[in-house]
């Protein structure tokens, strides 16, 4: 049996090894910022408040931290740091150009250089490095978005679209038909954005990012 502390302390370790604060990663985890600060760990009356299995599910979603370690930091055995992982990194503005993804949007040909990033196990993955400020206030300029152009795409996931004539974006997947993709941009004053799928070249799920 895990005891409250050390669940909120294998959460604030993942946290900490992935770069982030603990209001930083509920953040990323789509939790409302505060939702991890010590303060909410407990009730008004001291009674201890859990994190829920949701809750934990999404926080190694976002920080892309395996189960196997969770586990581990709940039983004490802290161990090493996550072992590093070499991908390919493309300029986000160069990602529009040709020769640089085959036909499903998988990284192909030269050009892309090599980050390590903690945590992903997908030999397919890859990074973009966001340039210019369109995507404030969720991406800002030289952050590093890992892209897995293999992971299944939900409705709320964030991703990146290519169309058949070199656009290149990140957006927020509302609805996907037969026909139709509609996406939201993440400054909400902007409307949804509709695309005939025939226009768009692939899309792929965003799966990290470093901020």
């Amino acid at each position: 049996m895990f005891t409250h502390k050390q669940v909120w302390g294998a959460i604030d370790t993942i946290a900490d090894r992935y770069g982030f604060s603990a209001s930083g990663l509920a953040k990323k985890a789509g939790l409302d910022p505060t939702s991890f600060n010590p303060s909410k760990r407990n009730g008004p009356e001291g009674r201890p408040r859990w994190p829920t299995m949701e809750s934990i599910s999404r926080v190694l979603n976002a920080s892309g931290a395996g189960v196997e370690e969770f586990m581990d930091l709940l039983a004490g055995r802290k161990g090493a740091a996550p072992r590093l992982k070499q991908i390919p990194l493309l300029g986000f503005a160069k990602a529009g150009k040709g020769g640089f993804f085959d036909d499903s949007g998988f990284p192909h040909g030269s050009g892309w250089e090599e980050i390590d990033v903690p945590g992903v196990t997908d030999s397919a993955a890859y990074a973009l490095e966001i340039t210019g400020d369109s995507m404030m206030p969720v991406y800002r300029e030289g952050d590093i978005i890992v892209i897995s152009p293999a992971a299944t795409i939900r409705k709320g996931d964030r991703v990146v679209v290519r169309t058949a004539d070199g656009q290149v974006m990140a957006k927020i997947m509302q609805r996907q038909t037969a026909r139709t993709l509609e996406l939201a941009s993440f400054n909400t004053a902007h409307e949804t954005k509709t695309l005939d799928m025939k226009e768009v070249d692939w899309i792929a799920r965003i799966m990290w990012a470093s901020q």
